[in-house]
Formats: structure tokens, sequence, C-alpha cells
């Protein structure tokens, strides 16, 4: 059976999906003028020689490139994704999960919804969501779905979840993906699938891919019981000198460890008391990069946490500050934050009186200690060192 409208036809096999009551057969709607189709095949055809190019292009600069080597692609292992149009994703994906196999069972939700065929972009959404192509040009950060597909998807698909009494995933909100006048999306419009002829095409998957093998010996001996994680005292000093970037009121949901110096903490945010940058109050994943976690956290566990934001992502490092939630200890931070930027005023206050005292002389401020361990190291030291030796040369 095919139901078709202005969107595109539904092909529901031998399986009469309006006898059976799953929807309801709307009217064929008018055909749009052909003029405008016209040009729509134009654009499309337009848009897949770009992409051709591109993906020549990328197969050739691969073949000679060494940075392609160790990309941490793999192949696509997910059931329901294997017949999409691409065949290497990367982990962790869109929705935090760092294997496939945990992929796997979130993924297998959707299955009867796939099978009535309620959308015909329901299962390259929800690919593209799970397991994300894995391209050279966002390797850590890998392309969404376009909003307009998420959309599609839901307005076809929603209808048929109501009648079961559920609703559109929030894990899948529509307006969380970008716009594809405004920024880097995929459908299924941009997908290659014919090559012509006279292309020649190249595997480029070949060193581009981490292979699937076992974890190493030392990595097996790296459990959470041989690491010793200094305990962190919340008293006001730490605040001061450890100036964290985030405070948030978070409950965690599960620990996932993604290869030897790396573990991945999904919470659910109910409260964010300090960010520099926005932070949703929905589950976000902590990161650590070491094969320890510290501080050592525990599923279900209600707790205050106070650390480091990174390139717009939350860090969970050694240093950082954990602590059982406590109702008094909303009162506590208010103060210690509160201390804190007077401290901080005071600080700006006395490097603008120096500065107008010595504006004559040019003498050189001590560097202020820096304790956030993202951007502190002997590499920055270096550099201020150089900068010194430029300013105050050494007389022969």
């Amino acid at each position: 059976m095919r139901s078709c409208d202005v969107h595109g036809c539904r092909r529901g096999g031998s399986r009469d999906l309006t006898a059976a009551g799953l929807w309801e057969a709307e009217p064929l709607r008018s055909l749009r003028p052909p003029g405008p189709a016209v040009r729509r095949r134009t654009r499309r055809r337009r848009r897949r020689k770009r992409m051709l190019r591109a993906l020549v292009a990328v197969s050739l600069w691969l073949r000679v490139s060494p940075r392609a080597q160790g990309a941490p692609c793999e192949a696509v292992r997910i059931p329901m994704c294997r017949p999409m149009p691409w065949n290497i994703t990367r982990m962790p994906n869109h929705l935090h999960h760092s294997t496939q196999e945990n992929a796997v069972l979130a993924i297998e939700q959707y299955e009867e919804l796939v099978a009535i065929g309620c959308s015909p972009v329901l299962p390259f959404f929800l690919c593209a969501m799970y397991a994300p192509i894995c391209t050279l040009e966002f390797l850590y950060d890998p392309i969404k779905p376009c909003r307009s597909v998420c959309q599609r998807a839901r307005d076809d698909c929603e209808p048929i979840m109501r009648r079961y009494n559920h609703s559109w995933p929030e894990s899948l909100a529509c307006d969380d993906l970008p716009v594809y006048d405004r920024g880097v999306c995929i459908s299924p419009e941009a997908i290659v699938t014919d090559v012509p002829e006279d292309v020649k095409w190249t595997d480029f998957t070949q060193g581009f891919m981490m292979p699937d093998r076992p974890l190493e010996p030392d990595c097996r001996s790296r459990g959470q019981d041989r690491c010793r994680c200094k305990k962190t005292k919340p008293t006001l000093s730490t605040y001061l000198v450890k100036n964290y970037s985030y405070i948030i009121h978070a409950q965690v949901k599960s620990i996932e460890r993604g290869n030897c110096n790396e573990v991945t903490t999904v919470v659910e945010v109910k409260d964010v008391l300090k960010s520099s940058t926005p932070i949703p109050l929905s589950q976000v994943p902590l990161l650590t990069n070491s094969s320890c976690q510290c501080p050592p956290l525990q599923p279900k566990q209600d707790v205050l946490i106070m650390c480091y934001e990174w390139h717009s992502r939350l860090m969970l490092l050694d240093g950082c500050l954990v602590e059982k939630w406590k109702d008094q200890l909303n009162r506590r931070f208010k103060r210690w934050e509160q201390r804190l930027q007077e401290q901080k005023r005071r600080t700006a206050r006395s490097k603008n009186q120096n500065s107008g005292r010595s504006g004559q002389s040019g003498a050189l401020k001590p560097q202020t200690k820096n304790t956030n361990p993202l951007i502190s190291g002997p590499k920055k030291a270096i550099k201020i060192r150089n900068v010194q030796k430029e300013i105050n040369p050494k007389k022969v």
C-alpha cells in the first residue's frame, strides 16, 4: 500500500494500515504546479553534485593524510541503522551513549513505531541521533539531523503515539536541532546514493576507522578500586582558591567508561547555581579525561557538583568538589560566592592602583597563580617567561 501526499509516499508493504486503525487515510492534496517542482529538482541535483565533490576530495585527501590515522570511527552495528546510507559512526552519540551496545538497548523502544511506517524519515532521524555519521570534519562533534527532519518525523508519528497515551520524547526535541540554513545538519536529501560511473570511488574508511579489538591488558587492571582520589574539603578557602566555573545540583543517572582514559558520568541537572555557559535542566554528560573517576560518584546519588568547563563541556576532574546534597549547601554557596566576588573586586582595584603608580616605569606585574587544571601548566609558564625576556632583554 502506498499513501502519498505533498511530502512524499509512505510504503506500508502488504499490510493495510488504514484497515488496522493505525491511522486514518487523508485525501490527497492538490499537487504543486510543475514550475516549483522543476526548480526543486534542480536544487537537489546541485546539492548532490556539491556533496559528491566534497566526498571525492575527502577520499583523495584521506589517502595521503596522516591525520586520518587513528580516528575514532567504528562500523555501524545497530541493526536498525545498517540499511542507512552511511556505514561508519562514532560514540558517544547525541544522546550520550558511550557504546553502540547501550544505543541498541535505547533505540529498541522505537522498533514498533518504525515497523508501522508512520513516517518515511523516522528511521533516518533515529539513526542520525543514535548512530551519527562519522566524517573527517566533525570527528569530535558529530553532525546532528536537521530540525526539519525531526519535525517531519514528529508530525507524522506523534498522532499515533497519542492514541496509546504517549507523546514525542523530550530527548528527541526538535527545537534543540540546527536549522538547515543557519547551521550544519544532515537530511536524507543531502546523502549521495547514486555515484556517476565516470567517478572513481575510493573506500576512505580504511585507516579512518577504529578497529574493533578487545581492551588492552593495562586497561583491564585500571579499575576504580585501584584509584586513590584526594578528598577536597568544602571550605571557604578551597572555594576562593579553586574558582570553579560551574556549580550544579544534580542526580547521578549512569557512569559509562568509553576507553582507558575516558569516563562519562550522566547526571540530571535539577538546579544551576553558577555557570559560564547555559546548562539545560535535563540529562547532561560530565567528562573525565582519566582512567579514574575522581571525585567518585554512584548512580542515584543526589549531589552538589563544583567543577570546571572546557570548550562548553562540563568536566569532572580530580580536585573538583562533590558533596551529598543538603538544603543548607545552597545558602552556604551563596555566602561563598559573595565573598569570591568581593575578593575579585578588591583584586581588580589593587591592580588598577598598581598600574597607575608604575605606569611610567613600565614594570611588569607578578603573574597570579591559576588553579584551573584545564588552563594551567608548563606551556603557559614558558610563554610568560618568553614574554618577559622580550620585554626585559639581558644586557650584554
